[in-house]
């Protein structure tokens, strides 16, 4: 999956180091390499997030099911 984030951002550094300002390459980087990288990591990250947070869910109700029949023995 990380792949295509570490070749993006090879890609903006070298455009950004093609820049004639500081301040162009900054922006190029910003805006060509951070953000839609967020953007992008944030959008095909959401089915593991999702995952991980019902599987965090099952092992509480699980833990919580346990605990009660421990008190009833």
């Amino acid at each position: 999956m990380y792949l295509i984030p570490i070749a993006w951002l090879y890609v903006v550094v070298l455009v950004a180091a093609a820049e004639d300002s500081i301040v162009a390459a900054v922006l190029t980087f910003v805006f060509w390499g951070l953000a839609p990288l967020a953007l992008f990591l944030w959008l095909f990250g959401t089915p593991a997030r999702r995952r991980r947070r019902l599987q965090q869910e099952r092992e509480a109700l699980e833990r919580n099911d346990r605990a009660e029949t421990d008190a009833d023995q």
